[in-house]
C-alpha cells in the first residue's frame, strides 16, 4: 500500500469521526455548524480516478447523513462539490492544475484560500438548499450558508495549514 492511499484512508476515517463526534455537536447561535469533512474532498489527489473520487465523496456524505439522520443532503452536496471541483481547481491554481502538477502542500496561500472558500461556499449553498428546500426561506438559507461557510473555511484552512507536510 503506497503512502498516498494510506494517507487518504486515514484522512477519510479521521475527518468522518471528528465530524460526527465533535463538529456535529457544535451549534453556535442555532445556525452555525462546521462541516470539516469537506477537507477530504478538497485535498483528494488530482491525478486519481474521477469515478472513484465521486464514489468516495458520495460514501463520505452518506456516512455523515447516516450519523445525522439528514436524509441524503450531505451526500448530494458532497457529490456536487466533487463534480464541480475541477472548475475551482482551474480557477484557483491555473496552469498547475492544467499540467496535473498540483500539490496542495506546496501551493500559495492566496490560491489555497480562494479554492477552499469557493468550494465550501458552493457545498454549503447546496447543502442548506437541500435541507430547507423552500425558496421562500431564502434569507435563512443564505444566513446559514454564509455563517457556516465562514466558520468552516476558517477551521478548514487552520487544519490544512496545521497538518501541511513539512518540506
Amino acid at each position: 500500500m503506497n503512502s498516498s492511499l494510506a494517507s487518504n484512508i486515514i484522512r477519510f476515517i479521521v475527518l468522518l469521526l471528528v465530524q460526527v463526534t465533535i463538529c456535529n455537536n457544535i451549534n453556535l447561535l442555532g445556525y452555525i455548524n462546521p462541516y470539516i469533512y469537506v477537507i477530504f474532498i478538497l485535498l483528494f489527489p488530482v491525478k486519481n480516478n474521477r469515478l472513484l473520487f465521486l464514489v468516495l465523496a458520495f460514501n463520505l456524505g452518506l456516512l455523515v447523513d447516516m450519523f445525522l439522520d439528514s436524509g441524503g443532503v450531505h451526500a448530494g452536496a458532497s457529490v456536487f462539490l466533487a463534480f464541480a471541483r475541477p472548475v475551482f481547481l482551474k480557477y484557483a491554481f491555473g496552469t498547475l492544475y492544467d499540467h496535473q502538477t498540483l500539490k496542495f502542500g506546496n501551493s500559495e496561500i492566496g490560491a489555497l484560500i480562494m479554492y477552499v472558500s469557493g468550494c465550501v461556499i458552493l457545498h454549503h449553498l447546496i447543502l442548506f438548499y437541500l435541507e430547507i428546500f423552500n425558496i421562500s426561506q431564502i434569507i435563512l438559507l443564505l444566513k446559514k450558508a454564509l455563517f457556516s461557510s465562514i466558520f468552516t473555511v476558517s477551521l478548514s484552512l487552520l487544519l490544512i495549514l496545521l497538518f501541511k507536510p513539512r518540506k
